[in-house]
């Protein structure tokens, strides 16, 4: 298409696997969640800073709770949902039911912090809790940016481990001709078979060539995107002493210990109780108050 259209492909099944043995994820919440964290990494490429990031909620009314993403510059992106253990039964199709998980009203939320004085925020309406009708519907209502989204996640039925993951953005330029806007969609259904191909062995590029190739796809650069979250001891005692002295000194004089657990990877942090008292000298300190 002459560099018409902006196209982005993922393989995600080892992203997706590194997400669902984080979070002991059910079937049906390997394959809501891995649609979203793969369309967040391919969003998150376009991140040009390391200070960047991308956030998208899906706070919907399904059994799943809300769905959250974070993305960083390369494809680096971690996520979790309220409810990873829960299984729902298949739909009449025998496909997983991601909506029903998900949700089919709500809202989607996009927040881009681009290290400016203000993140963007967009949102929309949830349509049909699919995830890739979401992200398609929210990219025109509010970026003004039509655009092709496919999501795939097929996990084994048994054990649950992903077999194969993978995603396609395709989104017209200002100056795409209309022609090259009917082609794209008449490939919509084409480009569903995309993670079918590569569990069957293809490679990525060679899977979008032969389900698109007439399009003349050209790939420009190769990156490699990972579950990978970026929480820390350091950062969790940043959040602890940001609790302030009243709370801390309640938890040290209730409990003596503290256990916190990150949302995105299920790592636990312990802090014994002269940790704790450690921590609460600096939150005296920043609040200007003496030593206790």
């Amino acid at each position: 298409m002459e560099g018409a259209v902006n196209m982005t492909a993922i393989s995600g099944r080892e992203l997706v696997e590194a997400a669902r043995q984080a979070h002991g994820l059910s079937h049906v919440c390997t394959a809501a969640l891995g649609r979203l964290l793969m369309q967040t990494a391919m969003m998150s490429v376009q991140l040009k800073n390391a200070s960047d990031n991308l956030t998208v909620i899906f706070d919907g009314d399904g059994a799943g709770g809300r769905f959250v993403a974070v993305g960083h510059e390369g494809g680096r992106v971690k996520g979790y949902c309220d409810e990873p253990s829960i299984e729902l039964p298949l739909k009449p199709n025998g496909k997983l039911d991601v909506s029903g998980v998900v949700g089919s009203s709500g809202e989607l939320r996009v927040i881009r912090d681009l290290s400016l004085k203000e993140p963007y925020v967009g949102r929309c309406a949830i349509t049909d809790g699919e995830i890739a009708n979401d992200f398609a519907n929210y990219f025109v209502i509010s970026e003004q940016q039509p655009s092709l989204v496919y999501l795939g996640v097929r996990v084994d039925p048994q054990t649950g481990e992903v077999r194969a993951a993978s995603g396609l953005m395709l989104q017209p330029l200002p100056f795409c001709p209309e022609r090259d806007i009917y082609a794209l969609e008449s490939k919509a259904q084409d480009i569903t078979r995309l993670t079918k191909t590569i569990e069957d062995g293809m490679e990525l590029e060679d899977a979008v060539i032969e389900l698109i190739g007439e399009l003349h796809p050209e790939f420009t650069e190769k990156l490699h995107p990972e579950f990978a979250c970026d929480c820390s001891r350091e950062k969790i005692e940043a959040a602890l002493i940001s609790m302030g002295h009243e709370e801390l000194s309640d938890i040290i004089e209730k409990d003596g210990q503290a256990e916190l657990t990150c949302r995105f990877c299920d790592k636990k942090y312990r802090f014994s109780k002269d940790e704790l008292t450690a921590l609460l000298k600096e939150a005296c300190k920043k609040e200007g108050m003496d030593d206790r």
